[in-house]
């Protein structure tokens, strides 16, 4: 099997170093609009080759889009030509907006996934080959793909070493945006703060391992974290009323000074641990 990767960043990277190791595949083909990541790719040894756009449509059996959302919405236009055999699978953190933008003629072909896996870092050098293993994978409105499209990706998938989950995409972009989405909004708004607040100096000093973990995916791709925002606007909106809300009971109990139900506000937050 032939694969291509669109886009090679921490994503698509990551995926092809995961891939070459993979018995199923005998060639993993890398684009990127970044000549620049490119060549790195191709120097990390993440794909085998570096193809034209072209090229990887034509000769490809899957087609991997690891790339921002937005860019996936307009890549999907140009490949209404593929051969019917052929298996497109996105990437992205939104679901929604990318299936209503997959042309009618290849919807057919068409993969929406969403890995649970990332870092904050960026780029071809953020790629690690373990970054996909026992992470789950989530499928959404399979029913729509053709039956041979979606076994040839849970075949790759659970080759992979990951956990498939099947789900609509309504109900997808709905969790997603206050379990993935959200935090990274806080993160993004404490760093904000904080960085109009704070000299470098006392964030140096006194940025403990309560707040780097807070604050680490802050450091994320901003272009990446603009177009999800973009895209799943109204269940993130939906998440900053909901914390907006918390921060307010917390406000208040405290400027109240009603402490013992401060301590049972705090409590039923811990029961997160019987979760996670």
């Amino acid at each position: 099997m032939k694969i291509g990767i669109i886009g090679l960043g921490l994503m698509g990277g990551s995926l092809g170093l995961a891939l070459k190791e993979n018995k199923l595949v005998s060639c993993v083909s890398g684009y990127d609009l970044s000549k620049d990541n490119e060549s790195e790719a191709l120097k990390l040894g993440l794909v085998h080759e570096i193809c034209s756009f072209e090229e990887i449509k034509n000769k490809c059996d899957i087609i991997f889009l690891a790339i921002p959302v937005e860019a996936i919405i307009k890549i999907v236009k140009n490949l209404v030509d593929i051969p019917e055999n052929t298996t497109i699978i996105d990437l992205g953190s939104t679901k929604e907006k990318i299936i209503e933008a997959v042309p009618e003629q290849i919807r057919k072909n068409f993969i929406p996934a969403h890995p649970m896996a990332g870092t904050e870092y960026s780029g071809p050098k953020a790629a690690m080959k373990g970054l996909y293993k026992e992470a789950v994978v989530v499928i959404c409105d399979f029913g729509e793909s053709s039956e041979k499209h979606v076994k040839r990706s849970v075949e790759l998938f659970s080759h992979l070493g990951m956990r498939i989950v099947f789900m609509g995409a309504k109900e997808h972009d709905h969790h997603v945006g206050l379990i993935s989405h959200l935090p990274h909004a806080i993160a993004f708004s404490l760093a904000n703060g904080v960085l109009k607040q704070e000299d470098k100096k006392h964030i140096i000093n006194l940025g403990g391992p309560t707040f780097r973990g807070m604050i680490r995916v802050a450091k994320s791709s901003p272009i990446m974290w603009q177009d999800i925002f973009k895209q799943n606007k109204n269940n993130i909106l939906d998440g900053i009323k909901m914390i907006k809300d918390e921060l307010g009971e917390c406000e208040k109990l405290i400027e109240n000074e009603k402490w013992d139900e401060l301590g049972n506000w705090l409590k039923e937050a811990r029961k997160i641990r019987e979760i996670l």
